[in-house]
């Protein structure tokens, strides 16, 4: 079995991502990063993160990809986000919300492996 590296770029993306209540982009991440580790580690560290299931990927409506953490369901084999992203229109905060899961109902001989379901609107702090 591969063992899992930490390095302190690893372990600040993830408390950072992990203390958040909303998704973080990428340039999110790296403002509250500061100088600690440039653009490139900073996506490196992602995909490794995703990888092992500590966080997951959402593709908001403006094409942004967000990162936000995972659920203890979760880990390197399998992902398991059968949950909505909210999106808001106003202030661009990507949420998921958990208690919430869709029903999808594919036609035969289609199977599903994953899916990105982002439901546009307002939140309730720009409401």
């Amino acid at each position: 079995m591969k063992q899992i590296r930490n390095t302190q770029a690893k372990t600040e993306i993830l408390n950072i991502i992990n203390n958040s209540e909303v998704a973080l982009s990428h340039a999110d991440i790296q403002k509250q990063v500061g100088d600690l580790c440039n653009r490139v580690t900073i996506y490196r560290v992602l995909e490794r993160l995703e990888k092992e299931g500590n966080i997951h990927k959402i593709t908001n409506v403006d094409g942004v990809v967000n990162f936000a953490k995972c659920s203890h369901a979760c880990h390197t084999e399998e992902h398991t986000h059968d949950h909505i992203h909210f999106n808001c229109e106003k202030c661009h905060t990507v949420i998921c919300i958990e208690n919430v899961v869709p029903v999808i109902s594919l036609p035969e001989n289609f199977s599903i492996s994953s899916y990105n379901l982002v439901i546009s609107g307002v939140c309730p702090k720009c409401r």
